[in-house]
């Protein structure tokens, strides 16, 4: 799917959907108009959402894997911004 994605609106989006935890988990990614990927998560709350940018598909191909295995090593791949106030309830 992400390699089928096309630039503009073109977003993938994994959430966790488990009945036991509260608030939003997911991960998503955008291909953006100079193909650069956005990729962004969100862990339950407002204030732990972050966002960076890369040009790399693999790089966001191993965000997406390891987040749905529950890994967070892969976090370490990016420079992070936290966005958290832009979502503040």
């Amino acid at each position: 799917m992400l390699a089928n994605l096309h630039r503009g609106n073109a977003h993938l989006i994994l959430e966790n959907v488990e009945e036991d935890i509260e608030g939003s988990w997911y991960i998503q990614v955008l291909l953006r108009d100079d193909n650069t990927y956005q990729l962004e998560f969100r862990d339950g709350v407002a204030a732990e959402h972050y966002q960076t940018r890369t040009i790399s598909q693999e790089k966001i191909l191993t965000a997406l894997l390891g987040w749905a295995a529950g890994r967070t090593d892969w976090r370490s791949d990016f420079m992070w911004n936290n966005i958290g106030s832009e979502f503040a309830d």
